[in-house]
């Protein structure tokens, strides 16, 4: 019995490899002999990696033995726009049925069968098909995400917020904790994990920033400790940030005797133009430092900046309170911590 049940375990990952994995799809759009192209993940990009031709019952099938999930794309040669994005989990036999719309230059997925990542995939593509514009589509996609948080394709379909990563944050790092356990080697939580790692969320303690000021002088973060901190990440060729400014400017005269500092950060490259934009802005705070490096500040690095303008409020104690609050929400925060 010992040896029959050690026979059955080396077996099972054999017979995991083993048993094939494969997606049918239908296409309605296309003509019997259309070339699709099959692209897979190599180092960070798709590339291709075969060529599939749909039947005459306008469908096309890949099979595969995987062991791990597997993603991959697929794109009619003749119009590599329009991409459709699939994941095939182990032993999984998934169906998809979809319109092509050349004019659109995207397919529509009319239905799907054996697939909780695939169905979560159609939502999200026809969501995007129908209202792109929307201003109401990020919400309903950040939703979409959260309720479906354990299935592996959030965590490609997050990227969607990747160039407003400092906003959504917290979305990737629920969803990093939801699969990391999981799926700890597949590359887009690896991915996840990454990003959230580098980043300063709620609750933690800031870490310092020591650079030096306009006068070429060393301004540490932590000697602010005592008093609630804004952080502002700001540049003058930033017209957002610029825009901001003012509204910066009021708050900073409304609470600063009760205990309210600013510590701006410039991403600017050229001195003179970030000590014109303070006097020009009325920046009268005297906590203005800068490295002088643009993107590539040492402080912007360290707290995860990639777009501005980016502002991150410390308690007294120097822990987050907040990440990206400007405007009424910044205003807010700060009745609520010092009163009317």
């Amino acid at each position: 019995m010992k040896r029959l049940l050690l026979l059955l375990t080396m077996t099972l990952p054999l017979l995991a490899v083993g048993q094939k994995s494969s997606l049918t799809l239908t296409l309605t759009g296309l003509e019997p002999g259309t070339l699709m192209v099959l692209s897979e993940p190599q180092g960070g990009r798709l590339l291709p990696t075969d060529t599939l031709v749909v039947d005459s019952k306008l469908s096309v099938r890949v099979e595969r033995r995987n062991a791990e999930p597997l993603f991959f794309a697929l794109a009619p040669m003749q119009t590599r726009a329009a991409v459709l994005h699939c994941m095939l989990l182990p032993r999984e036999r998934v169906s998809l049925t979809a319109e092509f719309r050349p004019a659109a230059r995207l397919f529509y997925l009319t239905g799907v069968k054996g697939s909780d990542n695939m169905a979560l995939y159609r939502q999200f593509n026809n969501l995007m098909a129908d209202s792109p514009a929307d201003p109401a589509t990020p919400g309903r996609v950040e939703a979409m995400l959260r309720e479906n948080k354990e299935l592996l394709m959030s965590a490609f379909l997050v990227t969607y917020f990747e160039s407003a990563f400092d906003q959504y944050a917290p979305l990737y790092k629920e969803l990093r904790d939801a699969l990391v356990g999981r799926y700890a080697g597949n590359e887009f939580v690896q991915h996840l994990d990454q990003r959230v790692r580098s980043v300063v969320m709620e609750g933690m303690e800031a870490p310092e920033i020591a650079m030096t000021d306009t006068a070429g002088a060393i301004r540490r973060l932590s000697d602010l400790r005592g008093r609630v901190v804004l952080i502002d990440f700001w540049a003058s060729w930033c017209s957002p940030c610029r825009r901001e400014n003012p509204n910066v400017v009021r708050l900073y005269n409304k609470y600063h005797d009760l205990g309210f500092e600013i510590f701006s950060v410039s991403l600017d490259n050229s001195r003179e133009k970030w000590v014109k934009a303070i006097g020009d802005d009325h920046l009268t705070w005297p906590n203005h430092v800068s490295d002088l490096r643009g993107w590539s500040s040492a402080a912007g690095k360290l707290y995860g900046v990639s777009s501005i303008p980016a502002t991150v409020l410390l308690d007294r104690e120097g822990r987050v309170l907040a990440r990206n609050l400007r405007g009424a929400q910044l205003e807010n925060k700060l009745k609520e911590i010092f009163g009317q």
